[in-house]
């Protein structure tokens, strides 16, 4: 992918997260699919200037819902779980 920053989509915030931020140094990114864990991980060093130490990342598949007698499908995506080295923070994640 060309530019990579613009494969970071946004954050994915949910309590399991937070914990593992407070924790861990653990961030949790909703990414292009088409990225692989060294774009991810180059992006996330540009685009946010810190030092990323492990990239995991997962297809999720999208939930299937029902509004009344329909039935549609969510957009399925990918979450890429990303550890810092020691010592560095996202500040976009501070005070969440």
């Amino acid at each position: 992918m060309k530019n990579r920053i613009k494969g970071i989509h946004r954050p994915h915030v949910t309590e399991k997260m937070e914990d593992a931020r407070e924790n861990a140094r653990t961030y949790a990114f909703e990414v292009h699919p088409d990225l692989n864990k060294i774009e991810v991980k180059r992006a996330i060093e540009e685009k946010f200037g810190v030092v990323v130490q492990g990239v995991r990342t997962m297809h999720v598949t999208g939930k299937v819902k029902r509004m009344g007698r329909h039935e549609g499908k969510r957009k399925d995506w990918k979450k890429a779980i990303v550890t810092l080295a020691e010592g560095h923070t996202i500040e976009l994640f501070e005070g969440v």
